[in-house]
Protein backbone atom coordinates (compact mmCIF):
# COMPACT_ATOMS: atom_id res chain seq x y z
CA UNK A 1 0.00 0.00 0.00
CA UNK A 2 1.38 3.43 -0.94
CA UNK A 3 1.98 6.08 1.69
CA UNK A 4 -0.87 8.18 0.26
CA UNK A 5 -3.33 5.28 0.26
CA UNK A 6 -2.32 4.36 3.80
CA UNK A 7 -2.90 7.92 4.97
CA UNK A 8 -6.33 7.99 3.30
CA UNK A 9 -7.26 4.69 4.94
CA UNK A 10 -6.22 5.99 8.36
CA UNK A 11 -8.15 9.19 7.81
CA UNK A 12 -11.25 7.24 6.81
CA UNK A 13 -10.93 5.06 9.91
CA UNK A 14 -10.61 8.12 12.13
CA UNK A 15 -13.60 9.89 10.57
CA UNK A 16 -15.70 6.73 10.78
CA UNK A 17 -14.86 6.42 14.48
CA UNK A 18 -15.75 10.08 15.05
CA UNK A 19 -19.10 9.64 13.30
CA UNK A 20 -19.93 6.61 15.43
CA UNK A 21 -18.91 8.37 18.62
CA UNK A 22 -21.13 11.36 17.87
CA UNK A 23 -23.97 9.04 16.93
CA UNK A 24 -23.60 7.25 20.29
CA UNK A 25 -23.72 10.61 22.05
CA UNK A 26 -26.97 11.39 20.23
CA UNK A 27 -28.35 7.96 21.12
CA UNK A 28 -27.72 8.72 24.77
CA UNK A 29 -29.31 12.16 24.53
CA UNK A 30 -32.23 11.57 22.16
CA UNK A 31 -32.68 7.84 21.60
CA UNK A 32 -32.21 5.78 18.46
CA UNK A 33 -35.49 6.89 16.87
CA UNK A 34 -34.21 10.48 16.63
CA UNK A 35 -30.78 9.66 15.24
CA UNK A 36 -30.12 11.95 12.28
CA UNK A 37 -27.23 11.90 9.81
CA UNK A 38 -27.62 15.64 9.28
CA UNK A 39 -27.38 16.29 13.02
CA UNK A 40 -24.30 14.09 13.28
CA UNK A 41 -22.68 15.91 10.35
CA UNK A 42 -23.52 19.28 11.87
CA UNK A 43 -21.94 18.42 15.21
CA UNK A 44 -18.78 17.19 13.47
CA UNK A 45 -18.54 20.25 11.26
CA UNK A 46 -19.11 18.20 8.12
CA UNK A 47 -21.46 18.79 5.23
CA UNK A 48 -24.06 16.03 5.11
CA UNK A 49 -23.02 14.98 1.62
CA UNK A 50 -19.55 14.13 2.98
CA UNK A 51 -21.00 11.99 5.77
CA UNK A 52 -23.07 10.00 3.24
CA UNK A 53 -19.80 8.74 1.75
CA UNK A 54 -19.23 6.91 5.03
CA UNK A 55 -22.81 5.90 5.83
CA UNK A 56 -25.27 6.19 2.93
CA UNK A 57 -28.30 6.21 5.24
CA UNK A 58 -29.38 6.40 8.85
CA UNK A 59 -30.04 2.67 8.74
CA UNK A 60 -26.45 1.97 7.67
CA UNK A 61 -25.18 3.96 10.63
CA UNK A 62 -27.59 2.23 13.00
CA UNK A 63 -26.47 -1.16 11.70
CA UNK A 64 -22.81 -0.27 12.31
CA UNK A 65 -23.63 0.85 15.86
CA UNK A 66 -25.66 -2.32 16.51
CA UNK A 67 -22.86 -4.58 15.30
CA UNK A 68 -20.34 -2.68 17.42
CA UNK A 69 -22.57 -3.05 20.49
CA UNK A 70 -23.12 -6.78 19.96
CA UNK A 71 -19.39 -7.29 19.42
CA UNK A 72 -18.47 -5.30 22.51
CA UNK A 73 -20.92 -7.35 24.58
CA UNK A 74 -19.67 -10.57 23.02
CA UNK A 75 -16.05 -9.68 23.74
CA UNK A 76 -16.88 -8.96 27.38
CA UNK A 77 -18.67 -12.30 27.74
CA UNK A 78 -15.91 -14.23 25.97
CA UNK A 79 -13.23 -12.62 28.13
CA UNK A 80 -15.16 -13.56 31.27
CA UNK A 81 -15.57 -17.11 30.01
CA UNK A 82 -11.85 -17.40 29.32
CA UNK A 83 -11.07 -16.24 32.85
CA UNK A 84 -12.93 -19.26 34.21
CA UNK A 85 -11.10 -21.86 32.14
CA UNK A 86 -10.82 -25.10 34.09
CA UNK A 87 -13.33 -24.08 36.77
CA UNK A 88 -16.22 -26.05 35.32
CA UNK A 89 -19.41 -25.22 33.40
CA UNK A 90 -21.40 -23.79 36.32
CA UNK A 91 -18.71 -21.25 37.12
CA UNK A 92 -18.29 -20.36 33.45
CA UNK A 93 -22.06 -19.91 33.09
CA UNK A 94 -22.11 -17.55 36.05
CA UNK A 95 -19.14 -15.56 34.75
CA UNK A 96 -20.76 -15.07 31.35
CA UNK A 97 -24.09 -14.02 32.88
CA UNK A 98 -22.36 -11.56 35.20
CA UNK A 99 -20.36 -10.16 32.27
CA UNK A 100 -23.57 -9.53 30.33
CA UNK A 101 -25.03 -7.66 33.30
CA UNK A 102 -21.83 -5.71 33.91
CA UNK A 103 -21.56 -4.65 30.27
CA UNK A 104 -25.20 -3.57 30.14
CA UNK A 105 -24.91 -1.46 33.30
CA UNK A 106 -21.76 0.18 31.92
CA UNK A 107 -23.30 0.77 28.47
CA UNK A 108 -27.04 1.32 29.06
CA UNK A 109 -27.66 3.22 25.83
CA UNK A 110 -25.95 0.61 23.67
CA UNK A 111 -27.88 -2.08 25.54
CA UNK A 112 -31.10 -0.21 24.82
CA UNK A 113 -30.14 -0.06 21.15
CA UNK A 114 -29.82 -3.85 20.85
CA UNK A 115 -32.32 -5.06 23.46
CA UNK A 116 -34.68 -2.14 23.96
CA UNK A 117 -37.67 -0.99 21.96
CA UNK A 118 -37.41 -1.51 18.18
CA UNK A 119 -36.41 1.58 16.21
CA UNK A 120 -39.40 2.68 14.07
CA UNK A 121 -38.78 2.05 10.39
CA UNK A 122 -35.60 0.04 10.94
CA UNK A 123 -35.12 -3.66 10.25
CA UNK A 124 -31.78 -5.17 11.23
CA UNK A 125 -30.07 -6.87 8.28
CA UNK A 126 -28.56 -10.35 8.32
CA UNK A 127 -25.11 -8.82 8.79
CA UNK A 128 -25.96 -8.32 12.48
CA UNK A 129 -26.67 -12.00 13.15
CA UNK A 130 -23.13 -13.28 13.72
CA UNK A 131 -22.38 -10.56 16.27
CA UNK A 132 -25.77 -10.95 17.97
CA UNK A 133 -25.20 -14.70 18.36
CA UNK A 134 -21.91 -14.50 20.27
CA UNK A 135 -23.30 -14.70 23.80
CA UNK A 136 -25.88 -17.33 22.89
CA UNK A 137 -23.25 -19.52 21.24
CA UNK A 138 -21.05 -19.13 24.30
CA UNK A 139 -23.84 -20.39 26.57
CA UNK A 140 -24.51 -23.30 24.22
CA UNK A 141 -20.80 -24.14 24.32
CA UNK A 142 -20.77 -24.18 28.12
CA UNK A 143 -23.72 -26.58 28.23
CA UNK A 144 -22.15 -28.70 25.47
CA UNK A 145 -18.97 -29.03 27.54
CA UNK A 146 -21.01 -30.25 30.50
CA UNK A 147 -22.97 -32.68 28.32
CA UNK A 148 -19.75 -34.17 26.97
CA UNK A 149 -18.06 -34.47 30.37
CA UNK A 150 -20.10 -34.87 33.54
CA UNK A 151 -23.46 -34.88 31.85
CA UNK A 152 -26.65 -32.89 32.32
CA UNK A 153 -29.86 -33.31 34.27
CA UNK A 154 -32.42 -33.20 31.46
CA UNK A 155 -35.21 -30.69 32.10
CA UNK A 156 -38.82 -31.80 31.92
CA UNK A 157 -40.54 -31.15 28.61
CA UNK A 158 -44.30 -31.36 27.94
CA UNK A 159 -45.34 -33.58 25.06
CA UNK A 160 -46.93 -30.73 23.09
CA UNK A 161 -43.60 -28.88 23.02
CA UNK A 162 -41.53 -31.82 21.71
CA UNK A 163 -41.92 -31.02 17.98
CA UNK A 164 -40.75 -27.46 18.55
CA UNK A 165 -37.94 -28.69 20.83
CA UNK A 166 -36.70 -31.03 18.10
CA UNK A 167 -36.81 -28.20 15.56
CA UNK A 168 -34.86 -25.88 17.86
CA UNK A 169 -32.27 -28.56 18.57
CA UNK A 170 -31.81 -29.33 14.88
CA UNK A 171 -31.28 -25.65 14.13
CA UNK A 172 -29.21 -24.53 17.11
CA UNK A 173 -27.39 -27.51 18.66
CA UNK A 174 -28.06 -30.92 17.09
CA UNK A 175 -25.63 -32.59 19.51
CA UNK A 176 -27.66 -31.58 22.57
CA UNK A 177 -30.91 -33.14 23.83
CA UNK A 178 -33.97 -31.21 22.56
CA UNK A 179 -35.23 -30.55 26.08
CA UNK A 180 -31.89 -28.96 26.99
CA UNK A 181 -31.90 -26.73 23.91
CA UNK A 182 -35.42 -25.57 24.73
CA UNK A 183 -34.33 -24.71 28.27
CA UNK A 184 -31.31 -22.88 26.84
CA UNK A 185 -33.48 -20.67 24.64
CA UNK A 186 -35.67 -19.88 27.64
CA UNK A 187 -32.62 -19.12 29.80
CA UNK A 188 -31.18 -16.86 27.10
CA UNK A 189 -34.42 -14.86 27.01
CA UNK A 190 -34.68 -14.75 30.81
CA UNK A 191 -31.08 -13.55 31.16
CA UNK A 192 -31.75 -10.52 28.99
CA UNK A 193 -35.07 -9.97 30.73
CA UNK A 194 -33.34 -9.83 34.11
CA UNK A 195 -30.69 -7.47 32.81
CA UNK A 196 -33.25 -5.31 31.01
CA UNK A 197 -35.37 -4.93 34.13
CA UNK A 198 -32.34 -3.59 35.98
CA UNK A 199 -31.03 -1.37 33.17
CA UNK A 200 -34.43 0.16 32.40
CA UNK A 201 -35.40 0.74 36.03
CA UNK A 202 -38.15 -1.83 36.55
CA UNK A 203 -36.42 -3.08 39.71
CA UNK A 204 -36.48 0.38 41.30
CA UNK A 205 -38.19 0.23 44.70
CA UNK A 206 -38.55 -3.53 44.27
CA UNK A 207 -35.13 -5.23 44.39
CA UNK A 208 -32.50 -3.49 46.53
CA UNK A 209 -29.56 -5.92 46.54
CA UNK A 210 -29.58 -6.39 42.79
CA UNK A 211 -26.19 -8.04 42.52
CA UNK A 212 -27.09 -10.82 44.94
CA UNK A 213 -30.51 -11.14 43.34
CA UNK A 214 -28.94 -11.49 39.90
CA UNK A 215 -26.40 -14.08 41.02
CA UNK A 216 -29.19 -16.18 42.52
CA UNK A 217 -31.33 -15.85 39.38
CA UNK A 218 -28.42 -16.71 37.08
CA UNK A 219 -27.73 -19.78 39.21
CA UNK A 220 -31.37 -20.82 38.81
CA UNK A 221 -31.00 -20.44 35.04
CA UNK A 222 -27.97 -22.74 35.17
CA UNK A 223 -30.02 -25.25 37.13
CA UNK A 224 -32.82 -24.96 34.58
CA UNK A 225 -30.60 -25.98 31.66
CA UNK A 226 -29.30 -29.01 33.53
CA UNK A 227 -26.14 -27.69 35.21
CA UNK A 228 -27.12 -28.99 38.62
CA UNK A 229 -24.03 -30.68 40.05
CA UNK A 230 -21.88 -28.78 42.61
CA UNK A 231 -18.47 -27.50 41.54
CA UNK A 232 -15.65 -25.60 43.18
CA UNK A 233 -16.24 -21.90 42.80
CA UNK A 234 -19.99 -22.24 42.26
CA UNK A 235 -21.32 -19.02 43.89
CA UNK A 236 -24.56 -20.78 44.78
CA UNK A 237 -22.63 -22.92 47.28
Amino acid sequence: MSTARGARARARTEVTAAIKEEARRQLAAEGAAKLSLRAVARELGMVSSALYRYFPSRDDLLTALIIDAYDSLGEAAESAHASGAGEGPVRCWMLVCEAVRGWALAHPHEYALIYGSPVPGYTAPSTTVASAARVGLLLIGIVREAHQSKGLARPALPAELRPEARRLAAELAPDLPPEVVTALVAAWAQLYGLVGFEVFGQFNRVVEDREAFFRHAAGQLAHGVGLVYPQAGDPRG
